[in-house]
C-alpha cells in the first residue's frame, strides 16, 4: 500500500484530511445532543443573566455617548450575552479534550493518518458548529423579543446582508475561542483544572471586554478593554446588530449610531488574528506532545 491509498478513503474517494474532519466534528456534535446538560448550562444560564442583570440594572445604567437615545440595559447587554454563550460552549467542547484524553481516543487519532492539524481543525469545527448554533438560537429570541416591541439590542427589520455578515462573524470568534479552550485544556489533565484556569483567564476577559458595562469613564480599563480581543468581538457584534449598517459599513465606514465603536474591519482583522493565532499555537502543543 504506497502512501496515496494511506491518505485516500477507498470506498468514496475521499481525502483522509476531510474525512478525519467530519468525523471529529461529528462526534462532538453527537456528543453534544446526548447530553442534555450541556445545551442547558450553555445556553439557560447567559439568558438568566441577561434577563436578571437586564432587570436590575436598568435603573442605575447609563448610555455610552455611541449608543442611540434610550438604550436600555438588556439592549446594550445583548451582544455580551452573544458572546457569553459562545464562550460557555466553546469550554464545554475543550472539557472533551481532557476527556478523550482519559479514554485513549486521542492517542487512537494521534496513531492514524489524520494530521496533527485536521485533528485540532476537526474538533474546532464540531465546537464552532454548535456555539454559533446555539448563539442564532438566542438571536431568535431576541428578534422575537424586538418584534412584540421590547427593546433586546436585535433589530426587526435586520436586513439579509446583516445577518449573512452576522453569522460568518460569529463563527469566527467562536472558531478563536474554542482554539482557545483546546490549547489551554490541551496542557492539563483534569476537568477540575480546567474550570480554574477558565475562572482566572476566560471569564475575565469576557468581563472587560465592554461586553457589561462601557469603561470609558476610566482611562486603566478603556485601555484594558482595547487590548481585550474579544472586546472586539463583541463590538463587531453590536454593529452588525445594528438595523442600519451598510454593506460600506461592513467594508469600514461607521454607522451613524455607533462611531464610538471600532470599525468594522478592524474587528474582523482582530479576531480573524486572535483565531489564527490560537490554532496555531493549538496544533503547536499537539504536535510537541506527539
Amino acid at each position: 500500500m504506497n502512501s496515496t491509498d494511506v491518505r485516500t478513503d477507498r470506498s468514496r474517494g475521499t481525502p483522509v484530511a476531510w474525512l478525519g474532519i467530519w468525523t471529529l466534528a461529528r462526534r462532538e456534535i453527537t456528543r453534544f445532543v446526548r447530553q442534555r446538560s450541556r445545551f442547558i448550562g450553555a445556553l439557560a444560564q447567559p439568558i438568566l443573566f441577561w434577563l436578571l442583570f437586564g432587570a436590575g440594572l436598568q435603573g442605575s445604567f447609563q448610555a455610552p455617548d455611541w449608543a442611540p437615545e434610550g438604550t436600555s440595559y438588556q439592549a446594550y447587554f445583548f451582544p455580551g450575552i452573544v458572546l457569553l454563550i459562545l464562550m460557555f460552549t466553546a469550554i464545554f467542547a475543550s472539557i472533551s479534550v481532557i476527556e478523550d484524553r482519559h479514554e485513549g481516543f486521542l492517542q487512537g487519532v494521534l496513531v492514524s493518518p489524520v494530521s496533527h492539524r485536521d485533528l485540532v481543525l476537526g474538533k474546532l469545527t464540531g465546537a464552532t458548529g454548535l456555539a454559533v448554533g446555539q448563539a442564532v438560537f438566542f438571536l431568535g429570541i431576541g428578534w422575537v423579543w424586538s418584534a412584540f416591541g421590547s427593546a433586546s439590542g436585535v433589530q426587526s427589520d435586520m436586513g439579509l446582508l446583516n445577518a449573512a455578515a452576522l453569522l460568518l462573524f460569529l463563527c469566527l470568534i467562536a472558531f478563536g475561542l474554542s482554539a482557545l479552550g483546546f490549547m489551554i485544556a490541551w496542557r492539563l489533565d483534569s476537568v477540575q483544572g480546567f474550570h480554574a484556569i477558565m475562572s482566572v483567564v476566560l471569564m475575565p476577559m469576557w468581563l472587560v471586554s465592554g461586553a457589561m458595562f462601557p469603561g470609558e469613564d476610566s482611562v486603566v480599563l478603556s485601555w484594558i478593554i482595547r487590548l481585550n480581543p474579544l472586546s472586539y468581538g463583541v463590538a463587531g457584534v453590536r454593529r452588525l446588530l445594528d438595523g442600519n449598517i451598510s454593506a460600506v459599513d461592513v467594508a469600514g465606514v461607521s454607522s451613524g449610531q455607533v462611531q464610538g465603536l471600532p470599525e468594522m474591519t478592524t474587528c474582523v482583522v482582530v479576531i480573524a488574528v486572535f483565531s489564527v493565532c490560537c490554532f496555531q499555537m493549538a496544533v503547536h502543543q499537539v504536535r510537541r506532545v506527539h
